[in-house]
């Protein structure tokens, strides 16, 4: 009788090796990599990630020795200067109740209830391009907020023609006045440049509220009320001086207005954990100190980081804290020398621009289609791209949208010309770079030795318009 034979196929998978149990867990750097640094003739490490950091390097850094910086302002009557955040339902578009307070006229209001009852009496419409959303010289009667699209605010010139007056996009809104006027007349066209979604407020339903909240009613009499006190283009409260007279009249008395709650600017931190064997620091330093290469590395790490947290910072980040005043759109899509135009108008002494490199590329061809070849300048020994004499630095910082559209920074620097600053401060304890130090934590049981980098800073826009941001920048070709 024949017996059956079985046979077992083994799964047990082999036992890893003690080197890949080594790199598995391994918290430092090991042997077999330190060596690569101790024999030949060789390179320090490299590292792709290292960029021009044209930021950090122009920008003028200020010292905050108590950790806060704090902007002192003249007193301003002008509130809700914001954008606005709109939700969608399928194709119905509704504006978040509590972002209305971005509009003047009801900014304060701490009122959730009444804020959606407002909300609610919005109506979308949609206007396709070249479509006329308001008319010149008629009647104004709807407050509009731009959820998405481009619109074109067309005026008319000394003899009659047309010209444009600005460019308005997602978030922003026209028509204001038209919920504390009686009967404006809109002083201009506006014209819709892309599909748009609009949602119109008609003055006949906030009238409608205004009749049945005390508080409301309340609320807009409070602010017409500061909206008649004297204060100049930048809704800055007046300083009353008298100039061209004769004789001797009496002359007005006058004081300056501060803002009661200044903004303050703490410092951020970036930091990480820098580990390294006590093996490695002991024995492979020649002809380069690994410590130290390590630590070179970490904090190339660490201030790319500081810059792009100094753009992109929802608190404290160039792109975040443009005033709105100080948002202009691109009028075609690509950056043309006109939209670069309108920027460097909106202040006095702008420094340089900060764009992305592809934002560049796309203003260079725009020129080259003109016939118009800028002459570069000269920045800290390198030849720079400009637009009117003024430096156009590159920064990969600069995010770019999923619709291939960025943003162009221009700005004035420096405390004593009222512009954007960097916050830092020094003489830190085991400082290893102004603002950045490097502190010893002690060594594990593992032999692994650890150092806390750390580097602190800020940014800060002292008045508006030391800013301002060229948006919707498409890079397409």
């Amino acid at each position: 009788m024949k017996r059956g034979v079985t046979t077992v196929t083994s799964s047990v998978k082999p036992a890893e090796t003690r080197e890949e149990q080594d790199q598995k867990y391994r918290q430092s750097l090991s042997t077999t990599a330190a060596r690569n640094l101790t024999h030949t003739t060789k390179s320090v490490p490299q590292m792709q990630e290292i960029s021009s950091r044209w930021l950090l390097r122009k920008l003028p850094w200020v010292e905050v020795a108590g950790g806060t910086y704090r902007v002192n302002r003249r007193m301003t009557y002008r509130l809700g200067d914001g954008r606005l955040t709109f939700t969608n339902t399928g194709a119905v578009v509704q504006v978040v109740p509590t972002e209305l307070r971005e509009i003047a006229v009801l900014g304060g209001i701490d009122d959730e209830e009444l804020l959606s009852a407002i909300a609610d009496r919005f109506v979308q419409q949609e206007y396709q391009p070249g479509q006329v959303i308001v008319e010149f010289g008629s009647v104004a009667d709807n407050l509009y907020l731009i959820a998405h699209g481009k619109v074109d605010k067309v005026g008319v010139g000394t003899y009659g023609d047309p010209l444009s007056i600005g460019v308005l996009a997602d978030g922003e809104k026209f028509g204001e006045r038209v919920l504390v006027e009686d009967e404006p007349i809109w002083g201009y066209t506006a014209k819709a440049m892309t599909a748009v979604t609009i949602l119109a407020l008609p003055r006949s339903a906030f009238a409608e509220l205004i009749a049945r909240s005390e508080m409301l009613r309340d609320h807009v009499e409070g602010f017409r009320a500061n909206s008649r006190r004297p204060q100049n283009k930048h809704g800055e409260a007046e300083i009353a001086v008298a100039a061209g007279h004769t004789g001797e009249p009496t002359l007005a008395g006058t004081y300056v207005d501060y803002e009661t709650n200044p903004r303050e600017y703490e410092l951020s931190v970036a930091q990480t954990v820098l580990r390294i064997h006590t093996r490695v620091a002991d024995l492979y330093n020649e002809p380069m100190n690994q410590l130290e290469q390590q630590l070179r590395l970490t904090v190339e790490a660490l201030r790319e980081r500081q810059e792009y947290e100094l753009v992109n910072n929802r608190e404290f980040g160039l792109l975040h804290n443009a005033d709105l005043r100080q948002r202009i759109h691109t009028r075609s899509g690509p950056p043309t020398p006109d939209d670069l135009d309108e920027l460097l108008s909106m202040r006095r002494s702008t420094k340089f621009f900060l764009a992305h490199p592809q934002a560049i590329a796309a203003f260079g061809r725009e020129c080259s289609k003109r016939g118009i070849y800028p002459p570069p300048v000269e920045m800290d020994g390198h030849t720079v791209p400009s637009w009117r004499g003024v430096p156009i630095l590159p920064s990969g910082k600069i995010p770019i949208s999923h619709t291939h559209t960025t943003s162009i920074l221009a700005m004035r620097t420096g405390e004593a010309d009222q512009g954007v600053v960097g916050l830092h401060q020094t003489g830190l304890p085991d400082e290893y770079q102004p603002g950045l130090n490097a502190r010893f934590m002690g060594i594990s049981e593992q032999a692994i030795m650890s150092y806390l980098v750390s580097a602190y800073y800020s940014a800060a826009v002292l008045v508006p318009d030391a800013l301002g941001i060229l948006d919707h920048v498409e890079l397409s070709h």
